[in-house]
């Protein structure tokens, strides 16, 4: 069973810097994209980086040149180093996984890990 494991999430002061990391265990393939979502309680779930297995990178606009996403295929392992946090990036943050395959994509999820930005 394909598992996803975040860890790295905590609290910060506003500026501050996080790395988030997230591993895959019980899977034989490689990902085609990682990714890091985040979710505050009462909104959607929203897209915050993703990189394909080539490289490819995907950033939202609320946190393009501050945080930097990476990942490692041989481990299908992705980052996420968060800096200049704002209060505004306190949030859950879920990793994903997409697999491509016939007949659909399949998604996988982590637990989440909650990152907080306060004074």
């Amino acid at each position: 069973q394909v598992q996803l494991v975040e860890s790295g999430g905590g609290s910060v002061q506003p500026g501050g810097s996080l790395r988030l990391s997230c591993a895959a265990s019980g899977s034989s393939f490689t990902f085609y994209s990682m990714g890091w979502y985040r979710q505050v309680p009462g909104k959607q779930r929203e897209l915050v980086a993703q990189v394909t297995d080539t490289s490819a990178t995907t950033y939202s606009d609320s946190v393009k040149g501050r945080f930097t996403i990476s990942r490692d295929n041989a481990k299908n392992t992705v980052f996420l180093q968060m800096n200049s946090l704002k209060p505004e990036d306190t949030a859950v943050y879920y990793c994903n996984g997409i697999r491509l395959g016939l007949p659909a994509a399949q998604s996988y999820w982590g637990q989440g890990t909650q990152v907080t930005v306060s004074s």
